[in-house]
């Protein structure tokens, strides 16, 4: 169903964006309830396991959460109407000393290219797939569900990923809409998991599941001021998710702590070998090794001992392009790193340089796109306009007016089109192998290995093109934001702000394949002694809080 926001519950509250502290909650009869942009997955769990509050009470909460603001920023598509009935099962379940997992009964917003055999679309934010149906679940939503997560809605997304246009803009998509960010007024969100960034940054669910290809968990959990993990491809699963390229793609979680992002991953991180064969390349897949704790991977002493890398020549290659006060954040964070016991080295990518006049990648992505998206279609088994191929798509994107076609156009498709070729061609195996070079002996892969070091950092801005190339893992983390005078820059087409007054920006820990564990250790203690994230509010919070919610049931 689509989400009606015609209703709002409540006054938009309008913050400054000077530092304040995060908001510690609400005291109702002595109790205090957690304020929902700040609250953690344990904060949750204390509150259902003493009865402050239930499922059915924060999934409500939620939701009049996000009716209070989507208005105006955007960012959910769709709420599940089956939530409510799911939180009262997994009440009643809780009731009966049932606990599935730490997940169990907590509201996660998905992004609207992962698939669920349920009453919500699955579009990627194209009308073309409105009213479409899959034979399953994709694999991540099961997982959610098996976790006990009550998959609360679906989120926003840049149309197709971002793989569509060369003049639309992150967050946009005919099915939802514009996203804006909510640490400035027309903020650009990123892309092009905009709208699950934005809902986990002002606590619209405790956390989100976005998709990346190259950036878009990592740009959307940057600029909403979030920790984000871009797993290793093949650590997720991605069957009946929307894709781009079976090479690049990978699901991970959008998160606003280390922790929660972690507790996240543990639940659909795992081997689905009969849904996606890429998985089976897990060391554990056929456990002859043990599956990491993620969650116990969260240690203030990570650092100790540990050899760190800064792709120093990424910094020069792109520093000209790159704002002084991320630079100047990103040494302070080398400095911070070195002072909680590692030791720091160059750790170049020594084909950068090179890479900067390659069009391998391109190619690959349109070739995995041809290929993908004919199967993704064949997979339905309800396709409302009867598409096949790319070719489909792009005539009914052209004829059907909400698409917004010629404002925005279809060139990527185009260019897709003209190529002609797919991932089946001979003419693929060497443009995937550059891929490889750029990515592993010429990128993060060689420069770790040549260091011996267990992480690469740069800063978010610049870090997701190379480790897509090769599929390695990254994990953002907040590291500041602009300055309060900092003047306004739009984006190319000049209809969202690019970069503003105290608009976030992360640090990134890039390391070898399957290395998530180690990388979520690094950002957790990086992230335990800088708490940025508490360093500036949004502009925009919703007023309504789950004492409210509480308060007016007790009523």
């Amino acid at each position: 169903m689509r989400l009606n926001v015609a209703a709002l519950v409540g006054a938009v509250s309008l913050v400054s964006a000077a530092t304040v502290p995060p908001y510690t909650g609400t005291i109702i009869n002595g109790e205090r309830f957690p304020t929902l942009i700040d609250v953690t997955l344990e904060d949750l769990n204390t509150g259902l396991e003493s009865g402050l509050f239930t499922s059915v009470d924060l999934v409500t909460a939620y939701m009049d959460r996000i009716n209070e603001v989507n208005s105006t920023l955007h960012m959910v598509t769709e709420l599940n109407p089956d939530a409510l009935s799911i939180a009262a099962e997994a009440d009643a379940m809780r009731a009966n000393g049932t606990i599935l997992s730490p997940l169990h009964g907590i509201p996660i917003l998905i992004k609207n290219n992962i698939a669920t055999a349920d009453e919500m679309n699955n579009t990627a934010g194209s009308f073309s797939l409105l009213g479409a149906t899959v034979p399953n679940e994709s694999t991540m939503a099961a997982k959610l569900r098996k976790a006990g997560v009550v998959i609360l809605g679906k989120a926003n997304l840049s149309q197709w990923a971002n793989f569509r246009s060369s003049n639309s803009s992150n967050g946009w998509s005919a099915y939802g809409g514009q996203t804006y960010g909510a640490y400035y007024p027309g903020q650009d969100p990123s892309g092009s998991s905009s709208g699950s960034g934005v809902s986990s940054s002002i606590g619209l669910a405790l956390a989100s599941l976005g998709t990346e290809t190259s950036g878009s968990i990592l740009s959307p959990s940057e600029v909403n001021n979030l920790v984000g993990i871009k797993p290793t491809v093949g650590l997720t699963s991605r069957y009946l998710v929307i894709p781009i390229s079976e090479h690049q793609d990978t699901i991970g979680p959008m998160a606003r702590t280390v922790k929660d992002a972690a507790y996240l991953l543990q639940a659909i991180a795992g081997p689905d070998i009969a849904g996606d064969n890429y998985t089976a390349a897990i060391p554990w897949a056929n456990n002859t090794a043990a599956a990491p704790d993620y969650v116990a991977a969260c240690d203030y002493s990570s650092f100790a001992g540990k050899r760190i890398g800064v792709a120093r020549n990424v910094l020069e290659i792109y520093g000209q392009y790159t704002d002084a006060p991320v630079l100047s954040a990103f040494e302070e964070a080398i400095t911070q790193i070195e002072a909680a016991g590692a030791t720091i080295v160059d750790a170049n990518f020594t084909a950068f340089e090179a890479w900067q006049t390659d069009g391998n990648e391109t190619l690959v992505l349109n070739a995995d796109f041809l290929s993908g998206l004919a199967n993704y279609f064949d997979s339905l088994t309800y396709n409302p306009y009867d598409l096949a191929d790319l070719a489909e798509e792009r005539n009914f994107t052209r004829s059907f007016p909400a698409e917004d076609y010629p404002e925005r156009d279809t060139a990527v498709w185009d260019g897709a089109l003209e190529q002609g070729w797919n991932n089946t061609d001979p003419r693929f195996w060497p443009a995937y192998q550059a891929n490889l070079f750029y990515g592993g002996e010429g990128g993060i892969l060689g420069a770790l290995e040549r260091t011996n070091t267990s992480a690469v950092l740069l800063p978010t801005q610049l870090s997701p093109s190379i480790p897509a190339l090769v599929g390695s893992p990254v994990v953002t983390v907040p590291m500041g934001f602009y300055p309060a005078n900092w003047t306004v820059t739009m984006n190319s087409i000049d209809t969202l702000v690019s970069t503003g007054p105290q608009i976030p920006f992360g640090l990134s820990f890039m390391g070898r394949k399957w290395s998530e564990a180690e990388l979520i250790g690094f950002a957790y203690a990086y992230e335990q002694r800088t708490m940025h994230r508490n360093e500036v509010q949004p502009y925009l919070v919703p007023n309504i809080e789950l004492a409210d919610v509480v308060a007016l049931k007790a009523s």
